[in-house]
């Protein structure tokens, strides 16, 4: 992975009873993103929140390549897999319906 790349920790607050069709998004998107050269093949994750204050929450965890972030925002398939997900999270816990951070690594 170069040094420009930046790790990006997708946390989505899925809405009850909306798991199964998120999961049919999530599913398609990284791919999407491999397909059109915008992500690094490592590291690539998905996890479901388990414990209190964390059953629905799903995370997606992977590394854009460099400014391939901008790129996305743009891309009609990218916004066809990203508009629907947003419409199957919600606010939770004092926290938005989806979070994304970035970060670099440094060790």
């Amino acid at each position: 992975m170069a040094a420009n790349n930046q790790i990006v920790i997708c946390t989505f607050r899925v809405k009850a009873g909306k798991e199964s069709a998120f999961r049919e998004l999530v599913n398609r998107h990284w791919p999407t993103l491999n397909r059109l050269g915008l992500v690094e093949p490592q590291p690539r994750m998905i996890m479901r929140g388990v414990g209190k204050g964390n059953e629905g929450d799903l995370v997606e965890i992977f590394a854009w390549k460099e400014r391939a972030f901008e790129t996305a925002h743009t891309h009609p398939e990218v916004m066809a897999i990203w508009d629907p997900m947003e419409k199957l999270c919600e606010a939770r816990g004092g926290r938005p319906a989806m979070e994304f951070p970035h970060f670099e690594t440094i060790g």
